[in-house]
């Protein structure tokens, strides 16, 4: 097992200025339909960037591994993420953020994601606040995580709805991107936060804390005014 805290990260990549952040990176692509594997380009979107600084905000003291999934373009395949929760398995990381999401449901990364599950690795991915569910965020065990005006920078929802467990601040650092993909890295960085202060804890005993521990449970409940 590694020393360290090593937190994945499926995304764009990473900047310049975070490689003294990040142990290991990898790029996956699709060349003729068929999956390469190689050195990482420059996170061009400014996504994969966005999402390690939200994590790292919060857990400063944590290793990054990073797998590119998509760069010049908001484009990636289930083939893809498949094989980037593969190599971060190899790379022994604790937890996996998936800032993304799919529409279809793809055995092959269906069975990635459980595979990762079963080697203890916990999963956080991106899950909208409407809409048609998304993968891998819908996949058994993954915890859903969504956008949460109530929430500021160091709280989190149990929102424990049809469209996701946990809620987090949907604003990026500097005002930058925000949404569910952001709230998703939020969130994997308190728990990486609690995983650096207590690294023998179970997958159970984090979840337990996220629980206890959240700001708000259940969904924001709007007010609504009567007619006339």
């Amino acid at each position: 097992m590694a020393t360290e805290l090593r937190i994945g990260i499926v995304d764009s990549g990473h900047g310049a200025a975070q490689a003294s952040q990040v142990l290991a990176a990898r790029r996956f692509w699709l060349a003729d339909e068929r999956l390469q594997e190689g050195a990482t380009q420059l996170d061009s979107l400014g996504h994969g960037t966005a999402v390690l600084a939200a994590i790292a905000e919060r857990a400063p003291a944590a290793q990054f591994c990073v797998a590119q999934v998509f760069s010049e373009r908001w484009l990636t395949s289930p083939l893809q993420i498949a094989a980037a929760i593969y190599w971060l398995m190899e790379e022994d990381v604790a937890l996996i953020n998936l800032s993304l999401g799919v529409r279809q449901d793809r055995p092959l990364l269906r069975e990635a994601c459980a595979a990762a599950q079963a080697a203890g690795i916990l999963l956080c991915a991106a899950s909208p606040a409407r809409g048609e569910p998304v993968f891998p965020a819908s996949y058994p065990g993954v915890l859903r995580v969504t956008g949460d005006a109530r929430c500021a920078g160091a709280q989190w929802s149990w929102l424990h709805s049809p469209q996701a467990d946990f809620g987090a601040p949907v604003a990026a650092l500097n005002g930058g991107l925000a949404g569910a993909s952001i709230a998703s890295a939020v969130l994997s960085g308190h728990a990486a936060e609690y995983l650096l202060e207590q690294p023998a804890a179970s997958a159970q005993m984090l979840l337990e804390h996220l629980r206890s521990q959240a700001a708000f449970v259940g969904p924001e409940r709007r007010e609504v005014m009567p007619d006339g």
